[in-house]
């Protein structure tokens, strides 16, 4: 007699049919139901080592991809542990699907034993998510995750599945499409006003392309370049924009913001039309809203309207896909008379260059700059949060779309490592280096066992001041002087310690030291860690206190 198909088989059939190749997380009790199916499917499980990795290294994976990323974890603990994960997701736009075990429906809400309410925690923090009470709504809303994740802004969404749910008999079929009331992207944008936005490019004297992650998650990145090149626009980006046009390109200006290039903040500054593709807007762009762009009139295109005019004053809004959008423009352009502009930006970058320097000591941005010559810019950059994500943002000059990696809007410490488990199980054919701190990496430290099991070989860049870098800066900068709780006294030997893991390590301090080693790390197949020894006084330029001017 044929086995009975489960809940917990029918969601398999689910991720198979949406091609889902690579499942990360952490087992246990509640969970188990959907592990003994997985295990019986063709579908690869990489157990991490704590359930926060399981998301970043699922978000590092989805980002690299362009696919939905996938994890599971079980109820109470393993399921809170995911949050921090989920809210990282949820601010870049990261589409993840979370598969959680549940107790069972009969003992829901009387706590017990590993129970938590984990869809009314995550609810701010996800696009959707379900409990699912009924066995039969379990493939029509398993499918629906995915939809919903993927489509129109991309988001993070949680199915809870209680155990006797995933454990019951299903005979539903998984269907083939899915169709959702109320839940409808705008994916063309008006006509009207892409003519009319057509119509302000033209009169504008000093236009100023910005570019977000919506960019990268359209994949608008040619289009972009077509763009820019036809009435000879300069690009900026935002963080998560870095990539979406090469920053070796003669009309980039890279990074601007709070820690951006100053020549970029300057152009912004002087611009007479900013055009905002798939962005934010956030107070780490902007500064005082009041002086942000004081010249400029701001065309903001988005595939979500709830960004527009969120953060800042805006003239012309445009809803839509930004590739439909971009193809729709393109026709309609006429150039302008680019020269006086771009003498200006000329002007700028030669008035406020970023240099990174040697110096007499190693210093990080050097390192970076270094390590982006020897790749191209072609390299996966997955990084951590600090003084470390700053650098890495403004000297590596990334040259593809999809290869800078690191938590933007969160700001989320211990990202780095599980994203860079994600990206490389990605792109196999590519490259991928951690660029971290010594706070940031003993964050997830255990998950170079993950990388080591898996056979990644890793690049670990690590910068070790022995102290919190940025927090640090911020205490010189706005508190006088009074660290607190920054110093590090007990760190480990991270060479030593890498080395337990089975990982190549070596240790530098000097300038002379630095392309030796990089060529080292680059050539050898191995997981390897390059500690740098930097020290503490090293500061990002371009600061200034929340919601004050950008300078």
């Amino acid at each position: 007699m044929a086995e009975e198909r489960s809940g917990a088989r029918a969601l398999l059939e689910v991720l198979q049919q949406e091609g889902v190749e690579l499942v990360f997380g952490y087992p246990g009790g509640a969970v188990l139901p959907l592990y003994d199916e997985l295990g019986r499917s063709s579908i690869r499980h990489v157990l991490v080592r704590q359930e926060q990795a399981a998301v970043h290294a699922a978000s590092g994976y989805a980002r690299v991809s362009g696919k939905t990323g996938v994890c599971f974890a079980t109820s109470g603990p393993g399921a809170t542990n995911l949050v921090t994960g989920i809210a990282t997701a949820y601010m870049d736009s990261v589409p993840v699907v979370a598969f959680t075990g549940q107790v069972p429906t009969t003992m829901v809400g009387s706590d017990a034993f590993q129970e938590t309410d984990i869809t009314g925690i995550t609810l701010p923090i996800t696009k959707h998510n379900y409990l699912v009470n009924d066995v039969k709504d379990l493939p029509r809303i398993a499918k629906e995750a995915f939809y919903i994740a993927s489509t129109g802004r991309p988001g993070p969404v949680l199915v809870d599945i209680p155990r006797d749910v995933a454990l019951t008999p299903c005979q539903e079929a998984v269907p083939q499409e899915v169709e959702l009331r109320g839940y409808k992207p705008t994916y063309q944008g008006h006509p009207g006003q892409i003519r009319a936005l057509a119509q302000l490019l033209a009169e504008a004297k000093r236009p100023l392309i910005f570019v977000g992650g919506g960019v990268v998650a359209s994949g608008a990145e040619e289009l972009l370049r077509q763009l820019a090149e036809k009435i000879q626009i300069p690009v900026a980006t935002s963080l998560t924009g870095l990539g979406a046009f090469p920053e070796d390109h003669p009309l980039s200006l890279g990074l601007i913001g709070l820690h951006g290039k100053p020549y970029a903040n300057f152009a912004v500054k002087e611009c007479d039309l900013l055009l905002g593709l798939g962005v934010r807007f956030d107070e780490r762009v902007t500064g005082a809203l009041q002086q942000f762009a004081p010249q400029a009139k701001i065309a903001h295109l988005d595939i979500d309207p709830a960004e527009i005019g969120k953060n800042v004053r805006v003239d012309l809004p445009l809803v839509g896909d930004l590739n439909c959008i971009i193809k729709e423009l393109l026709p309609l352009l006429k150039p302008y008379d680019a020269a006086p502009w771009l003498a200006r930006i000329k002007a700028l970058r030669s008035s406020y260059p970023l240099i990174a320097s040697p110096g007499g000591e190693l210093q990080t941005p050097w390192v970076i700059e270094r390590l982006g010559e020897m790749t191209r810019g072609r390299a996966i950059i997955t990084t951590d949060v600090g003084q470390h994500q700053m650098f890495a943002a403004l000297f590596y000059g990334y040259t593809e779309p999809r290869t800078f990696i690191s938590s933007c809007g969160l700001g989320t410490m211990g990202y780095g490592l599980p994203a860079a488990i994600g990206a490389a199980l990605a792109r196999p054919d590519k490259q991928v280096w951690l660029v971290t701190g010594e706070g940031s990496l003993q964050m997830h430290m255990a998950e170079l066992a993950t990388a080591r099991e898996q056979g990644l070989a890793i690049k670990i860049l690590l910068f070790n001041n022995n102290c919190l870098g940025m927090v640090r800066q911020l205490q010189h900068d706005y508190y006088q002087g009074r660290y607190t709780a920054v110093k590090f006294s007990g760190n480990p030997d991270f060479v030593r310690l890498a080395e337990c893991y089975g990982a190549a390590a070596l240790r530098i301090s000097k300038p002379e030291e630095v392309v030796p080693a990089l060529a080292e790390a680059m050539q050898n197949d191995r997981l390897t860690l390059i500690e740098c020894l930097v020290s503490e006084e090293e500061m990002v330029n371009t600061m200034a206190p929340p919601g004050e001017v950008i300078r």
